[in-house]
């Protein structure tokens, strides 16, 4: 959050592009092919399996001094005419801190989407807003605040996760005791730390158990969240006394958050924040965590395995090409595989990578799937496994960014 790209409304020209990969992991920009989509200067990508297996990409378009929260759907081999979830002229826009769009578990047509919006005039006071549609996207509610502590503070970095009973999980990152009075004082001016919350909230947006997970975290690093067979599970970055900032999980089981305990004890000692979280996949019992470290300035992206709902981690493997910038995202292949992506640097920017991962084998294949730049505007690619066609969005830049969608047969 607090870095010197992120302000109000800081917009970059953007403009909307889909490909389509026709080939395989092999697969480079020069061999990729162009099919219709909208062309409104937007960006920030995410997306979304329904529950009805249906890929949905949400984006932000930009329109003058207002912002629009715009989605599609994919529908006979191209993305649907994009509609309006949103828009506003207050709203806080970060290059790492993307909108997202889920559908309920049990109704593909009641849907949830989040922003973030100013809540005062400091650069970092700004909330999570939260709309939703019950008719498939066509009309949407007036948007309600995820979080209930009315402080003007940092909140952001969201999770959503569809649960069985008609509601949705929602974990953030949440500034509220930064602004604390009490903790300022008492810390000669300075407030308290960043936290890590969870909540649910159903399709009217009655909001249920939100709590606080951990008090102590990294100030601006993604968060994720999946399902176990014992309950919700979340990993995030955490944050020592000692600015140790390795990666946590921590668990909701009979109604209660298990003590955050390290998937891996790296021991990365940084005075600031990565803007550089994890991610997480769960299959049953089995859960997968994907993580970028820099402990003893060697950049590295690692992976580590759970067979006992995220109890206990396996040492982890390393599956990078020797210079990545992480921006890690994740999937379950099958039971004993995860596909993996991040970016490594090249000479000339970066790549989009793709690896293949054994639980107990490691690294077992390593794609190149297309080129893409090494800065802050490149943003955080996503994919999403709809059968065997991976979907992947990713922002491009150069003399402009440009978001662009492929398809990979797996």
């Amino acid at each position: 959050m607090k870095n010197s790209n992120n302000s109000i409304l800081k917009i970059i020209p953007y403009s909307i592009c889909v490909l389509l990969v026709l080939i395989s992991c092999q697969s480079r920009d020069q061999e990729l092919a162009h099919i219709s989509t909208p062309s409104k200067e937007g960006g920030e990508p995410n997306l979304h399996i329904s529950s009805d297996g249906t890929p949905l990409l949400s984006w932000i378009e930009y329109d003058e001094d207002m912002v629009s929260l715009v989605f599609s759907r994919w529908k006979d081999d191209q993305w649907s005419i994009p509609k309006e979830i949103a828009k506003g002229n207050n709203w806080f826009v970060n290059w790492a801190d993307f909108p997202s769009l889920v559908t309920y578990k049990n109704n593909p047509n009641h849907l949830a989407a989040h922003w973030l919006e100013k809540s005062a005039e400091g650069t970092y006071d700004y909330d999570v807003r939260v709309s939703q549609s019950k008719d498939g996207g066509n009309s949407w509610s007036e948007s309600f605040v995820l979080h209930t502590d009315g402080i003007a503070a940092e909140h952001g970095f969201v999770s959503f996760l569809p649960l069985d009973e008609g509601r949705t999980f929602a974990t953030w990152l949440d500034g509220r005791n930064t602004k604390n009075d009490t903790l300022v004082n008492s810390n000669h001016g300075h407030g308290g730390s960043m936290t890590l919350r969870a909540a649910e909230f159903d399709i009217d947006g009655n909001l249920y158990h939100e709590d606080e997970i951990d008090d102590r975290v990294c100030e601006c690093c993604q968060t994720s969240a999946a399902m176990t067979d014992r309950g919700p599970i979340v990993v995030y970055r955490d944050r020592s006394e000692n600015e140790i900032r390795d990666i946590y999980v921590s668990r909701r089981e009979d109604g209660k958050w298990t003590t955050p305990h390290a998937v891996y004890h790296d021991n990365w000692h940084i005075q600031g924040c990565p803007v550089n979280g994890p991610s997480i996949v769960t299959n049953g019992r089995m859960v997968a965590v994907a993580w970028f470290s820099m402990a003893e300035n060697k950049p590295e992206v690692k992976v580590a395995f759970s067979s006992d709902n995220g109890n206990n981690f396996d040492s982890p493997f390393t599956i990078d090409g020797g210079d990545p910038l992480g921006r890690v995202d994740m999937l379950y292949s099958n039971n004993d595989v995860v596909l993996v992506s991040w970016l490594e640097q090249t000479e000339d920017g970066a790549e989009i990578v793709l690896g293949k991962v054994h639980m107990k084998d490691g690294l077992l294949e390593k794609k190149t799937l297309v080129s893409t730049d090494n800065s802050r505007q490149s943003g955080f690619p996503r994919m999403e496994l709809k059968g065997n066609e991976l979907f992947i969005a990713w922002t491009a830049a150069d003399s402009i960014t440009a978001v662009k969608t492929g398809i990979l047969k797996i």
